[in-house]
């Protein structure tokens, strides 16, 4: 049976698989995060009909002669170059400038994906439209996230209550320098919270005395100021009052004008959560309905050795293999992950011009080897016919 036979059914057959692999891209060009796959031919075994031989004596070398026996599918290959983005607007869109996947866990899978089109389900977790629940480290209660521990399920809780301590309060203003002694005391009365978002007022007190003004509260006396030609004498700048830092370091001690004021201080009442960003590096920041805003989460990215060695588990994500590397976790901003944008998806990274000349290229292909098949048939018909 003649050998060009089968070679131009493995010619179909690998063309075939171009054509294929070809069509899927076409179909995903409008997929979130998809990246195109493209076919590597090589050829088979080729059939020895002589061998070399060294040159010896008078007579030359002869090279080898070998007859192919066709072509097969030495690979399929993904392109993981990166996609454009694309504006949505939507606080939960995701994209990744740079080479790091998103980590989504589905029914105790890790599965990795480029796809950052989350929602919020039922229960409150980030998830992507095939339900895989998106990974990363979630905050304490301090807002503090720690890269060290394990990740898990990213839950943002509409419930979400937090209440800010007053840790420190600054004044600011001046003192008159030319106050008599004894004359009536100043009064400033500070709102303060504790853990728990319960309100109190503290009440300072300042008191002209013969080198400058004295600083007390309800317990007693707490500090003093000096000061030389208005402005205030190095020293301690910072009281305590009932556990609360109190700022003095920007009073001055000028004649004739009172104006002490209580410039800030950081405490908040109890306040529900109302909406959240996403920082470029990753941190999911909550707004609540006190003003305070505190890191909830923190989204974790990966990274693989070669990323080509991954294994396509629908759904737009992907396995690890056993080509793949280890994954090597991490966050928006760490070597070799890239950033991350809210509010945008990374499109498609599929040529349709390139994708539409793959098509003529295989379907061409495919249709030079159906001819070597017809003119191999043509050939045994022939030889049939020597018999008459």
């Amino acid at each position: 049976m003649l050998r060009s036979l089968y070679s131009g059914i493995s010619g179909l057959r690998a063309h075939q698989t171009m054509l294929d692999v070809t069509g899927n891209n076409i179909a995903n060009v409008n997929t979130a995060g998809f990246k195109a796959s493209s076919t590597q031919f090589q050829d088979t075994l080729s059939q020895m009909t002589q061998g070399a031989s060294a040159p010896q004596g008078e007579s030359g070398g002869s090279n080898p002669a070998q007859i192919g026996l066709g072509v097969r599918v030495a690979g399929v290959s993904t392109n993981f170059a990166q996609g454009s983005s694309q504006s949505t607007g939507r606080a939960t869109d995701m994209m990744i400038s740079g080479d790091g996947f998103f980590v989504t866990s589905k029914g105790g899978q890790q599965l990795f994906t480029r796809a950052g089109s989350m929602t919020f389900d039922a229960a409150s977790q980030l998830v992507s439209p095939d339900g895989g629940i998106l990974q990363g480290w979630t905050a304490n209660a301090s807002g503090v996230v720690d890269q060290a521990g394990a990740i898990g399920d990213i839950t943002l809780n509409p419930n979400t209550m937090i209440a800010t301590p007053t840790t420190k309060v600054t004044l600011d203003g001046n003192l008159p320098s030319d106050a008599a002694v004894g004359s009536p005391a100043l009064q400033r009365v500070v709102k303060v919270y504790d853990a728990t978002g319960a309100e109190s007022s503290v009440t300072l007190t300042f008191s002209k005395s013969a080198l400058g003004w004295d600083v007390s509260d309800a317990g007693g006396p707490i500090g003093s100021l000096t000061f030389t030609n208005g402005k205030q004498n190095p020293g301690p700048a910072i009281a305590t009052s009932g556990g609360i830092a109190v700022d003095l370091s920007k009073v001055s001690g000028y004649a004739t004008m009172s104006s002490l004021t209580v410039a800030g201080q950081n405490g908040s009442a109890a306040g529900k959560l109302e909406s959240f960003t996403l920082g470029n590096d990753g941190s999911l920041i909550g707004s609540f309905s006190n003003g305070t805003k505190q890191v909830l989460a923190k989204i974790a990215l990966a990274k693989f050795t070669n990323p080509a060695g991954l294994e396509k588990a629908g759904g737009s994500s992907y396995v690890a293999t056993a080509n793949s590397g280890n994954v090597q976790l991490g966050a928006a901003g760490d070597p070799g992950i890239g950033t991350l944008a809210g509010g945008s998806l990374e499109m498609s990274n599929v040529d349709l011009s390139q994708e539409f000349t793959n098509l003529i290229v295989a379907q061409r292909g495919f249709q030079a080897n159906a001819r070597i098949i017809t003119t191999s048939d043509e050939v045994l018909q022939e030889l049939g016919n020597l018999k008459r």
